[in-house]
């Protein structure tokens, strides 16, 4: 029932438009000003203060040539804003990561529960499935929600929360600098904590050069969201 009603919404939901959209597919974005490579935008972090400086932070993802997708009316850059549960720098990164892995058709899609119902229709995804590599029943999202209690799935956020801050965020390779030229000459290292950002720079606070995307290894990337 859980798998026949998602693909039921997203097929008959009248307020769902194609016009905006990361598509897998083809790896285009899709938008009002036009659709581009997924390749052709950057994330950043966008930091907001109110009265009592308490900060906000937000993933933005944008279109690194505003002259060819700005908006014709605000000449505004074409962007986009994820949300996301408020809590550590961290998580925008996290948010980027499971973003950039599903719009990679190399990879299977990311092992989280919206998009569990759609696993089989995703050639990459079904025949690593099929192989065996997920691990996991077909249903282990449905099953574990409707069996869990709320104190378990609590508990199971806070733990999930505490290894996404935990990851090394900080020292993985920047496969952009790897295809434009300059774009990784401003800066080669970042926080350990990548959560440092979010405070004044003190004693122990340590940075890490940022590994060559050759040294990586894919079995590094992180499982989920």
């Amino acid at each position: 029932m859980f798998e026949k009603n998602s693909i039921r919404f997203y097929k008959s939901n009248q307020n769902w438009s194609d016009d905006v959209a990361f598509c897998r597919r083809s790896g285009l974005v899709k938008s009002f000003q036009g659709n581009f490579p997924f390749y052709e935008f950057d994330a950043f972090i966008e930091m907001a203060a109110d009265m009592k400086g308490n900060q906000r932070h937000t993933l933005k993802v944008r279109h690194r040539y505003p002259q060819f997708s700005k908006d014709k009316h605000s000449g505004l850059p074409l962007e986009f804003t994820f949300p996301t549960d408020t809590g550590s720098i961290a998580e925008r990164y996290a948010m980027w990561d499971m973003l950039g892995r599903y719009m990679d058709v190399s990879q299977p899609l990311p092992d989280i529960p919206r998009l569990e119902p759609f696993r089989h229709l995703d050639p990459t995804t079904k025949a690593f499935d099929e192989a065996g590599k997920r691990g996991r029943p077909a249903t282990y999202w449905r099953d574990l929600y409707a069996n869990a209690s709320e104190k378990e799935l609590k508990q199971w956020r806070e733990e999930h929360r505490k290894l996404v801050d935990a990851a090394p965020w900080g020292s993985r390779p920047d496969l952009m600098a790897q295809s434009v030229p300059g774009y990784g000459d401003s800066y080669t290292a970042e926080p350990e904590d990548v959560n440092a950002y979010s405070r004044f720079p003190n004693k122990s606070d340590r940075f890490v050069e940022r590994a060559d995307a050759k040294d990586a290894s894919p079995q590094n990337k992180r499982d989920g969201h």
